[in-house]
């Protein structure tokens, strides 16, 4: 008589949500290797810089590398105490990214006259230097929320509340007056004195995502009725369109008071792809890029007829549709970002040996046609290959957590963070007219590099909580909110949701 066979474990079913891995430690030590490389290319590419533009390496090339492979390393840990399952990519490919801006930021630090044939120049100097100390005080933010936020269901009991917060985050700026909140025409800012700036809506979005996701967990039944049957679409009902068309009117009192495109479509782009994750219909899609494209158009009409708070709008579009018109004053900055990806070509004319510096606020809006000029074509591409590895991991999350309220929380940050590249890439190439918005990671200044770190920190924990055995919790019990109490389908993905 034959022993039985082994029972083997059933096949997934087409269309399933991946199983997540349950080896916390074999993820921790992928994460730390991929960490060591990130933190060696960021080194080679100091290094080439250095001896094409000092005509020699000195002995100090490695130390911003060290002082950012210090810093991560540090997050690490935390992340390997405090959240094992997490995805082991996130880490290393945002720490690359945010290496090279440091490293491009060094650079332009060199190509002044102030640094000119410097070999001992300092590393905390300069925007480099000033880059490099916000990245350490993002990455203790990241660790101060993997340590506070210990489930990110947590985060839905103070929905209401990040909601407000967000609104008044993006309305101050607009209600400021000029000389305190306006740069470069797009009123983002709060300055205290010459010395210090903050950008408010680079934290708004995560607050106001948070809140858009548990209000959409708990409206996604009635926001998924259909109404009428258009071109094969089922269209929502009028009645439903009310919260769509709320925040349509606050993007385009952005766009209008703010003088900001980019950031007018960043918030209304967030809305609109969250609740389109919440109720799987293409019909919100459509209505929201109607509507946006309808306000935005309006826009650009009254900026040429009444001018006064469209005025700027309309400058910034004429200029996308012609910047060669008038190249050596408002097209300056678009004509020296193509010229500038032209002469880079597609291997770039190699870092440190480039003329970066015509472009105005490269080192901001433009750092992406900066970096292209040196590392050509396939450079830039392999940098945006990482930024869709980054929310490709960041959706693959939302897919395998378990509850509603961590689904839509994880694709809206994930969304959100290749928007925002879209904007500012599509910007710079030429693609739509020039925004306010930064490269995450790789601009100069603290605002933007903050927030981006906490969104990754919050992926870092969504992801977590993905990858983490059933029945295994991370900090006890979390009351119920009402973000998961019913099953909930993620891009066709079905799913189990726990009820709490």
């Amino acid at each position: 008589m034959t022993a039985p066979a082994a029972s083997a474990p059933p096949p997934a079913q087409p269309g399933a949500a991946p199983r997540p891995r349950r080896g916390g430690r074999g993820r921790r030590n992928a994460e730390l290797g991929l960490l060591v490389l990130a933190m060696v290319l960021v080194a080679a590419y100091g290094a080439a810089v250095q001896a094409s533009m000092l005509d020699t390496i000195t002995g100090t090339f490695w130390v911003p590398a060290a002082v950012l492979f210090l810093t991560f390393f540090a997050l690490h840990l935390v992340v390997r105490f405090l959240a094992p399952h997490a995805d082991p990519a996130l880490l290393p490919a945002v720490a690359l990214l945010n290496g090279l801006g440091v490293g491009f930021l060094r650079r332009l630090d060199l190509g002044g006259q102030e640094a000119a044939r410097r070999v001992d120049y300092p590393v905390f100097a300069g925007v480099g230097g000033r880059q490099l100390a916000w990245t350490l005080i993002s990455v203790v933010l990241a660790a101060a929320l993997l340590v506070v936020v210990r489930d990110h269901r947590m985060v839905s009991r103070y929905a209401y509340t990040l909601g407000l917060v967000g609104i008044v985050l993006v309305i101050t700026p607009a209600v400021l007056p000029s000389s305190i909140s306006e740069v470069n025409h797009a009123k983002l800012w709060i300055r205290f004195g010459s010395f210090f700036s903050i950008q408010p809506g680079e934290f708004a979005k995560l607050a106001l995502l948070s809140f858009f996701a548990y209000y959409l967990v708990r409206k996604r039944e009635v926001l998924s009725l259909a109404s009428k049957r258009f071109l094969g679409i089922d269209f929502p009902r009028g009645r439903d369109l009310g919260p769509v068309v709320a925040v349509w009117a606050l993007s385009l009192l952005v766009l209008v008071f703010e003088k900001d495109l980019g950031t007018s479509l960043l918030y209304f782009g967030m809305f609109v792809v969250t609740l389109y994750i919440a109720t799987e219909r293409v019909s919100w899609l459509i209505i929201g890029l109607l509507l946006f494209s309808g306000g935005a158009f309006l826009a650009y009409l009254l900026g040429h007829s009444i001018g006064g708070p469209f005025l700027n709008f309309g400058q910034r579009v004429d200029t996308w549709l012609d910047p060669f018109a008038d190249p050596y004053d408002k097209g300056w900055q678009l004509t020296q970002s193509l010229l500038g990806l032209g002469t880079g070509g597609l291997f770039g004319t190699g870092p440190g040996a480039g003329q970066p510096n015509l472009v105005e606020e490269v080192k901001n809006d433009f750092i992406f046609a900066g970096m292209g000029e040196e590392v050509g074509l396939f450079g830039l591409s392999a940098l945006l290959v990482i930024y869709l590895l980054i929310v490709a991991r960041g959706l693959r999350a939302g897919l395998a957590v378990r509850d509603s309220f961590g689904k839509l929380l994880a694709g809206g940050l994930s969304f959100t963070l290749g928007l925002q590249v879209f904007v500012i890439v599509g910007g710079v190439s030429g693609l739509i007219p020039l925004t306010g918005q930064t490269t995450p990671f790789l601009s100069a200044g603290g605002s933007s590099l903050m927030a981006n770190w906490l969104l990754v920190a919050m992926l870092l924990r969504i992801s977590d909580a993905a990858g983490r055995p059933a029945g295994e919790g991370a900090a006890g019990p979390v009351r119920s909110s009402g973000t998961g109490s019913a099953p909930m389908r993620l891009h066709g993905a079905p799913t189990e949701v726990i009820n709490r």
